[in-house]
């Protein structure tokens, strides 16, 4: 089964220096049949002006993975991580038993467009973590190829739960297709451009929660970026 969510169907809230849309469930936005799917919590869409970001604030017991669509963004936290996370790179922080940490856009004119991902961890109290990691761009291009996992290779962030995050930059007319283990289900968000999913038409922002399928195939109407979550 393939449940779309289309993208003017999410969330909204704006601030000065911030455009965001959610997925699901978000801060003062609530959708009770769009509070999670499965481990995975939260996509945000945010858009942050330049100069502006979020102020140090705390986490805990959550995986935390950003993931730049344009522009920079400076990460610092509590326990020494810290640095500068751009496209083609993801970063992970597993916020554990306790975390502050603050983001804000590297650049003081340009827009910092990015992917929040919030992932519900398998054990809770964790020390906390963070890491960042190149992505394979090869790996990526006009296939499917893991970036994030519970037993991280070598370009991939690690996730303390039994999901996977695989990204694909497609460019047009182009057929990705990504295999489902029995019982496992899974998320799809278009970053960028349009996709064929079976008969729908999917464009940026749109997602699709797809269940009891033993294969996803998209194929890319224009160039694309597309996240897919395999998950329980």
């Amino acid at each position: 089964m393939i449940a779309l969510r289309r993208s003017s169907e999410r969330g909204v809230s704006k601030a000065s220096w911030l455009d965001s849309k959610h997925s699901f469930s978000f801060a003062d936005y609530y959708d009770p049949k769009f509070e999670s799917f499965g481990a995975l919590r939260v996509i945000n869409e945010d858009v942050i002006a330049g100069g502006g970001g979020f102020a140090p604030h705390p986490h805990r017991d959550m995986e935390i993975v950003t993931y730049i669509l344009e522009g920079a963004l400076a990460h610092k936290d509590s326990i020494g991580g810290g640095g500068t996370i751009q496209p083609g790179e993801i970063q992970r922080m597993s916020a554990g038993s306790g975390i502050v940490h603050a983001e804000f856009n590297a650049s003081a004119d340009k827009p910092c467009h990015l992917l929040q991902i919030w992932i519900m961890p398998s054990k809770k109290g964790i020390e906390p973590s963070y890491e960042q990691k190149r992505i394979d761009a090869k790996a990526v291009r006009n296939h499917f190829a893991r970036i994030a996992g519970s037993d991280p290779q070598g370009n991939e962030v690690r996730l303390v739960q039994d999901a996977e995050i695989w990204a694909a930059k497609l460019d047009a007319d182009n057929e990705a297709i990504h295999t489902l283990r029995p019982g496992r289900r899974a998320y799809l968000q278009v970053a960028r451009g349009e996709i064929m999913l079976g008969e729908d038409k999917l464009g940026a922002g749109d997602g699709a929660c797809i269940t009891d399928q033993d294969k996803i195939t998209i194929r890319s109407r224009t160039e694309a970026e597309v996240l897919l979550f395999d998950l329980v």
